[in-house]
This record gives structure tokens, sequence and C-alpha cells, in this order.
């Protein structure tokens, strides 16, 4: 385990360095594409004959990394909880329910649709999917990720409300979609489907329990932070509330996702302004916000190298792309219509649902739970619809994602 973290940094390090010195992308973007570029050419080396072993060496080191559970029950909650240490709690309740009627309705609302549409279209270019996996994938890529998109409206100065929103809606709908995953996954294991009760009460214990134990979690945090004034151990503090709080929440059956968000979001406020020293605060962000940009870097790299591990056919490149467009235009129904139809509701600027619609980018929690799934031909396809649509996601809207933004913030189409 040593040597395959030893491996990820360094590769992480080096591919970071070569994007700074010469491809000047935002940085995930930038890693990413630079991976996916390697691997690819390692491909093809591999069917020239003269790759030596670097595509079973890479291969190899793939299948030492449990992709899901690196994200899952380790990076995901470092991520979200830094994500939401910086989210103003006050501007967020003035928004709490766009962001919830985007996070929960749309996110449900994508899942049924998305899996609906490819179980219907996919036989039409030749891949064969059950619609339960259908749902399966629906759920899985249904929640977003900001990371990159947040950066770049941060550059151009995006209006405050609309990285809020975005923001918010990215940070529930992650726990949310991992909720209805989890349900759909007892369906399939199961093979029936429970009554509107008892999906209601999983619900309620998975989201309910976890948002509850998020809560006390992150008042027990601030009344430590706020007993102390050194911040080393104010520091340590956080670390251990993420990481111990992510497996307890895990033991009781409620959503880890959704505790990190909420005890992230007491942290980052209500420590923030009440418990943290100067010195603190400045440490506490330094650390946290550095954790942060290395695990994008790393997952982000690791997504660009699973390519090895995806089964490629015509049939499956044409499932990919229908898949990229059926979640487009999933996002936009879910999303962009309702923002833009609903504008004085919502109170963004005008055509942010553009920005909303073309910046829901897919990333590492799409990858995670799709490998986390039973192995199987189902599983496969499932694996390769999921990475086709975040590739398209990341190096496409997320390089093309800061024209529709400067688009919408001067005003102009």
């Amino acid at each position: 385990m040593l040597d395959v973290a030893a491996f990820c940094l360094v590769v992480t390090a080096l591919l970071a360095y070569l994007n700074h010195r010469f491809l000047r992308l935002p940085a995930t973007i930038g890693v990413m594409a630079i991976a996916l570029i390697i691997s690819l050419g390692i491909v093809g080396l591999h069917a020239l004959g003269i790759d030596h072993g670097l595509k079973a060496y890479e291969q190899s080191l793939l299948r030492s990394i449990d992709f899901s559970d690196v994200l899952m029950q380790g990076m995901l909650s470092f991520l979200l909880f830094a994500g939401a240490l910086h989210v103003d709690l006050g501007t967020l309740k003035a928004y709490r329910w766009q962001i919830a009627a985007l996070a929960i309705v749309g996110t449900c609302l994508s899942t049924a649709l998305v899996g609906v549409a490819l179980w219907w279209l996919l036989p039409t270019v030749g891949v064969s999917l059950p619609l339960i996996d259908c749902l399966l994938f629906g759920a899985l890529i249904s929640p977003t990720d900001p990371i990159s998109v947040m950066g770049i409206l941060k550059s151009i100065g995006a209006p405050k409300s609309l990285e809020l929103v975005i923001a918010g809606e990215s940070l529930f709908n992650d726990g949310v979609g991992v909720v209805i995953f989890s349900l759909l996954v007892g369906v399939a294991a199961s093979g029936t489907v429970p009554s509107g009760q008892e999906a209601g009460m999983l619900l309620l214990q998975e989201a309910g329990g976890g948002l509850a134990f998020g809560v006390l979690l992150g008042w027990a945090t601030f009344w430590l932070l706020k007993s102390i004034d050194q911040y080393q151990v104010e520091v340590l503090l956080t670390l251990a509330a993420v990481m111990g709080g992510y497996a307890l929440a895990t033991h009781l059956h409620v959503s880890g996702p959704l505790a990190m968000v909420v005890v992230g979001l007491i942290v980052g406020n209500g420590a923030r302004a009440e418990a943290m020293s100067d010195t603190t605060r400045r440490y506490i962000d330094m650390f946290w916000e550095l954790l942060d940009e290395i695990l994008n870097a790393v997952l982000f790299v690791l997504i660009g190298m699973e390519v090895l591990a995806i089964k490629f056919s015509s049939a499956l490149l044409l499932g990919m792309a229908a898949s990229a467009l059926v979640t487009l235009l999933a996002r936009l129904l879910t999303v962009g219509i309702p923002v833009g139809a609903l504008s004085g509701l919502f109170r963004l600027p005008a055509r942010s649902w553009r920005v909303m619609t073309w910046g829901g980018l897919r990333g590492g929690i799409s990858v995670a739970l799709a490998f986390s799934l039973t192995p199987g031909p189902a599983r496969d396809t499932v694996l390769g619809l999921t990475y086709g649509v975040v590739v398209f996601s990341v190096l496409v809207q997320g390089l093309t994602v800061g024209s529709v933004a400067r688009t919408v913030c001067e005003g102009r189409i």
C-alpha cells in the first residue's frame, strides 16, 4: 500500500508540474488530461507491441487500488468537509429552499429521467442494460462536482449568489445521490421493490440520520475548539472529526457525506467566528485548502488512469455518446429550465441557467459508485458509460464553462 501511495503522489506531483509549466489548464482538468493521454499512449504502444510491459504494470497497479474504497471511505469525507468549510452559512440559509430543491428533487428526477431514457435508447446502439442498472447509472451520474467550475467562476468575478448555489447544490446532492444509489442497490440485490413506506424510512434513516449526526458532531467539535487556543491541537481536532465521524456514520448506517457537509458548515461558520483565534483560523484554512488541492489532484489523476479498466467496443462508444447527451439533457430539464423559468424564486442573475446546466460536471464519486457495483457484464457496461460521461464533462464542459460563465456575467447572449 505504501508503494501504491508513493507512486500516486509522485505521478500526481509530476503531472501537476507539467500542467502548471506548460498547459496552464485548471489544476484538476490538466492532471486528468495528461494522465488520460499517457494511458491512451500506453494502449497505443501496446497495440504496436512496443510498450515493454507498461500496460500490464499500470493495469496491475490499478487492480491494487480499490477506487470505490479509496474515494468513498477515504477521500470523500475530506473533500466534502473542506468544500463546506468555506461556505457562508448565513448566505446559504437565504438560498436553502433553492438548494434543497435542486439537490433533492433535482437529483431524484435526474435519476429517473436518465435511467428510463437510457433503458429505451441503449438497445438502439447495441448496448443491453436492464432497467434497474440504468436507474443505478442515473443515480450515480446525477451528483455534480463543482471543483473546477468554482475556480473558474471566482477567477472571472461571477456573482456570489451563483457560486453559492452551485457549491451548495453539489455538496448536498452528493449525499442524496449516494442514498438513492444505496436504495437501488438494495432493490437490485433483493429483486423486490420496497413499498413507499419502506423507501421513506430508509431515506429518513440515511439522509435524516446523517444530517442529525452531523449537527451533533459539528457542535461537539465546536465546543472542543472553543475550550482551547492551540492551533496544532485544533487542526488535529478537525481532522479527527472528519475521519472518526465518517467512520462512525458508516457504522451507524447514516449518510456520512451529508454528515460531513453539516460538520463543515458548523466548523466553518460558528467555530470560525466564536471558537478560533486569528492564528488558528489561518492554519486551519491553509491545512484544509492544501489537503483539498492534493486529494483532488490525486483523484483526477486516478480517473485519467482508469481508462485501462474499461473494456471498449464500438457499441460501448456509441453508448457513451448517448449517455453524455442524455445526462446533459436531464441536467437541462431538472436544473436549467427550472432555474430559468423560475428566476424570481431562485433569485439568480439572468441567464444563470446556462452556467447551472453546462457547469454540472461529473467527477470521482460517479466513478467510485460504478466501481462499487457487483462485478459482471452489467457493471462493466455501467462503468464504461460512467467513464465516458465523466471524461466528457470534465474535458469538454470543464474547459468551456468559463466562456459560458463570461457571457452570463457580461450580459451577452
